[in-house]
């Protein structure tokens, strides 16, 4: 038997009215409908688990893929919601980045998302598929302050930038080992402390949208193909919808879909 899409269809998610509800749901494509070849891609956002939908990626067809995997996904990543121990997690996310670095093209590029607590284990991930590039540290002003350690005040977090050769793009140029230094800094390159991030204004964001555009726009071009694995509510749909990139996101849970799919659809373009 089928589960009911909602417990309560009236009372919907935070963000999705009735009407959303009728616009959108008819709308939902699952990990099944993801049809796609590399000389024929196809923009959408899917109700799939990252690994199963990732699956159905061809071969080196992503140019940028933008990760900010949630904190709490370490205690309900299979279908009974059991905590994994440390070892099962650890192989999880082994699985997840192997299959990105296969779907994203050799001149691909990954930006990982995550808090300190779970920075050095994904340093030690990436670095083994992939060439790390940087860390970049940005002031999260939206961190809270953890009460268990009343020491220094949390309020940074980290993005790894980690490529899948050492050709690669960066700030509008093609990278390789072989450029000429003085070629590379004709534009001048940012810091990676980065400090000038907007508060989150958005209630519906997990991150502020200048996040994702900065990244997008340093490390891919117009209508190159961007992927989420963790779309969640759908900030890096908006950023790339904005930026005139093409995307394709992944997200398990149908509500945060759902409104993933009315932010990016009523987004305007600028």
């Amino acid at each position: 038997m089928n589960k009911p899409m909602f417990s309560n269809p009236l009372e919907t998610y935070p963000g999705i009215t009735i009407d959303d509800l009728n616009k959108y749901l008819p709308a939902i494509l699952t990990a099944e409908d993801i049809a796609m070849t590399t000389e024929n891609m196809q923009e959408g956002l899917f109700l799939a688990n990252c690994i199963d939908g990732l699956k159905n990626i061809p071969d080196q067809s992503i140019d940028l893929c933008i990760v900010d995997p949630s904190a709490n996904i370490w205690n309900n990543i299979d279908e009974n919601k059991q905590q994994k121990t440390l070892q099962e997690y650890y192989k999880w996310n082994t699985h997840w980045i192997d299959e990105i670095f296969r779907v994203l093209k050799n001149t691909g590029a990954i930006y990982l998302l995550t808090d300190w607590h779970y920075s050095g284990m994904y340093h030690s991930l990436l670095s083994e598929r992939f060439k790390v590039q940087t860390r970049i540290t940005w002031q999260n002003k939206k961190q809270k302050s953890n009460n268990d350690n009343p020491t220094w005040s949390e309020k940074s977090s980290d993005i790894w930038f980690a490529t899948k050769s050492n050709d690669f793009l960066f700030n509008q140029k093609a990278i390789s080992v072989k450029l000429d230094r003085e070629e590379l800094l004709e534009k001048p390159i940012d810091s990676n402390i980065w400090v000038n991030i907007p508060k989150l204004l958005d209630e519906n964001s997990r991150k502020p949208i200048e996040i994702f555009i900065k990244i997008i726009e340093a490390s891919s071009f117009k209508l190159n193909w961007i992927l989420d694995p963790f779309m969640a509510t759908g900030d890096i749909g908006l950023a790339s919808k904005i930026s005139g990139r093409r995307f394709i996101g992944l997200e398990s849970d149908k509500d945060r879909l759902l409104l993933a799919m009315k932010r990016i659809d009523q987004q305007k373009l600028i």
